[in-house]
């Protein structure tokens, strides 16, 4: 019994995917904007609170983050890594499942707005 339930915990956090799995890949966008990051991540915050209620933005050392995902599975879907650049804002987003665009819309439309 205790190899069952050892099983199926493995095979839960098996598929578990953390902001900093994303941010070890390549990035599905990657642009510029002449504005600070402060102003990048306000702007497209709110589109990724629609598009998931538990999107969080938080500060990091050189700019801001803004991750989307499910609480359910522990699944991180999305990361917008915004820093701070030479000439305004580096934007870089990490997605899991890129290929897979259906309801993402909104998130790439919101940093073609707000750059």
């Amino acid at each position: 019994m205790r190899l069952v339930v050892a099983a199926l915990l493995m095979m839960g956090l098996v598929g578990c995917t953390t902001p900093g799995d994303l941010l070890k890949g390549e990035p599905t966008i990657s642009k510029q904007s002449n504005k600070d990051p402060k102003t990048v991540a306000l702007c497209i915050y709110p589109d990724w609170q629609e598009y998931q209620s538990t999107a969080t933005l938080s500060e990091t050392l050189d700019g801001y983050r803004l991750v989307s995902g499910s609480e359910l599975n522990g699944q991180t879907n999305d990361v917008l890594d915004i820093k701070r650049s030479a000439t305004g804002s580096a934007v870089n987003l990490f997605q899991r499942m890129a290929w897979q665009q259906v309801g993402r819309s909104k998130i790439t439309e919101s940093i073609n707005r707000c750059l």
